[in-house]
């Protein structure tokens, strides 16, 4: 029989519906195993104990007084710790914002709040959701479940980490060039980015706001679909957001064209990780839908196109950590250049000031044009070639990583190797597409390896339909146990 912290979102849900568990035992489930494999895993920044089972207590005395609840009352959640929770820290995992506890809630914690979910803690990530690995945090790594020699993936890795662990059933991530998908790939879970607009980013601390999107994260497909269709919808506060409400898809493929993009298998992708990916192709070819080969011709000059975007977004977006405002102060006792100077080089990390500089260079005078201006018409054609390609498919199906998990300190000294890691994420970023990471087998190892559904505009839930039918067809996802 499962112990509690095993369970599924959707199945903790039946029971306490049921009434055979309460709210308070499912919270204090999860506490005990956080404070099991946190030494080994080091997921979370923030463990919310006091508030978790107060909340939960609330959920129990609702049931008790024969109130409805939703699906996700009295589930634990995890939130990357980029999503601002009401008196709750928030460090973006920067000694910039180290103390920062914000006074109101993300839009998406208040629909999470208003269903009942039982906030268990902020977890870690690369600071300011910049890096491929999560171990930018300025106050520890985390690992990954699977091999704690491993990387989690980032940015979103505490977020995939936790949820992997079995210390959540689920999660929120952030993804702005791959950092819910890859994550989920490394970590061997489902993770969804979807499309930009379709989940308010209100409250979310920006790294490229043009590219920023909040996804789910979940050991089972159905948890993802019932994360996802709780936080997406139209906010006023968010003028990038659209009226969108979720409905499920059929889960019969048959008649599904497949799209196999030749660029996402060549050079740089694993033997491992390309046989994978082509082996859960045949089981959707097994499931009735058939493959198309397509071309992405632009896919080569996607990396630079969105390292110059997220950069110079990065660049305008955290010119507000300027040691006044809030956030971390530096020398005060000297003039306003100093305090500048001082603040910004002592808070932020060294991947946050690199990609700072770089995108200050690409919006300077004289290299806009040259730089800027041409990744943004290329960030056009990317969107216009998925266009073109979704006329001959229904989805595209590519491997999430070049790799499997690497190890822990591997590409610290080199961010070009760390940034190609995105090579087959950004794409959906950069044309504002949904993306669905989940398992599709593991290398030799033991490790897992990802494969990617990327669909048109708003078919989050065709994507899911069809991760659903692959998920059963497979029976189900494994957990690293620990």
């Amino acid at each position: 029989m499962k112990e509690l912290h095993q369970y599924s979102a959707t199945e903790l849900s039946a029971l306490l519906r049921e009434e055979k568990v309460s709210a308070t035992e499912i919270a204090k489930a999860s506490l005990a195993r956080i404070a099991a494999v946190e030494p080994t895993v080091d997921a979370y920044l923030t463990v919310t104990e006091e508030k978790a089972l107060a909340n939960a207590a609330a959920i129990d005395a609702k049931i008790a007084a024969g109130e409805e609840l939703g699906a996700l009352a009295g589930i634990p959640i995890a939130i990357k710790d980029n999503i601002c929770t009401k008196n709750v820290k928030t460090t973006c995992a920067s000694k910039m914002l180290g103390d920062f506890v914000p006074p109101y809630e993300a839009t998406v914690m208040e629909r999470l709040n208003k269903a009942g979910v039982v906030l268990t803690g902020k977890v870690n990530m690369d600071e300011f959701a910049m890096g491929g690995s999560c171990e930018n945090s300025f106050f520890k790594a985390t690992k990954n479940p699977w091999d704690p020699t491993r990387v989690p993936g980032g940015s979103s890795g505490g977020s995939a980490a936790a949820v992997a662990a079995c210390e959540v059933p689920f999660s929120l991530g952030s993804d702005t060039g791959g950092s819910v998908r890859c994550p989920a790939s490394f970590c061997g879970i489902v993770g969804l980015k979807p499309t930009y607009g379709a989940v308010s980013r209100y409250g979310v601390v920006a790294f490229a706001s043009s590219l920023d999107q909040i996804g789910p994260m979940a050991r089972t497909v159905d948890d993802v679909e019932l994360l996802f269709s709780t936080i997406c919808g139209r906010d006023p506060r968010d003028a990038t957001s659209h009226q969108y409400t979720y409905e499920k898809a059929a889960r019969d493929l048959k008649g599904l064209r497949v799209g196999l993009p030749k660029e996402y298998f060549g050079e740089g992708i694993t033997a491992e990780v390309k046989a994978a990916v082509l082996k859960g192709v045949k089981q959707l070819e097994a499931l009735g839908a058939s493959v198309v080969e397509i071309s992405l011709p632009s896919t080569d000059y996607a990396l630079s196109a969105y390292y110059i975007i997220s950069s110079a977004e990065a660049s305008s977006n955290l010119a507000r950590y300027d040691g006044v405002k809030y956030g971390y102060s530096g020398r005060r006792d000297a003039g306003l250049d100093e305090l500048y100077l001082t603040s910004r080089s002592e808070g932020f990390g060294p991947e946050v000031q690199r990609r700072i500089m770089l995108g200050t260079y690409v919006l300077s005078s004289g290299y806009y044009d040259a730089y800027y201006k041409r990744a943004k018409r290329l960030q056009q054609m990317i969107a216009a070639e998925f266009t073109e390609a979704f006329t001959k498919c229904d989805i595209i199906a590519t491997p999430v990583t070049p790799t499997t998990a690497f190890k822990l300190g591997e590409r610290c000294a080199d961010p070009v190797q760390m940034y190609a890691g995105d090579i087959c994420t950004v794409t959906v970023n950069i044309a504002g597409l949904p993306g669905l990471a989940m398992p599709c087998g593991y290398d030799a190892g033991g490790l897992p390896i990802g494969m990617q559904l990327i669909g048109p505009k708003f078919s989050e839930n065709r994507l899911i339909a069809v991760a659903k039918s692959y998920e059963t067809a497979v029976g189900g996802f494994a957990v690293k146990e620990m």
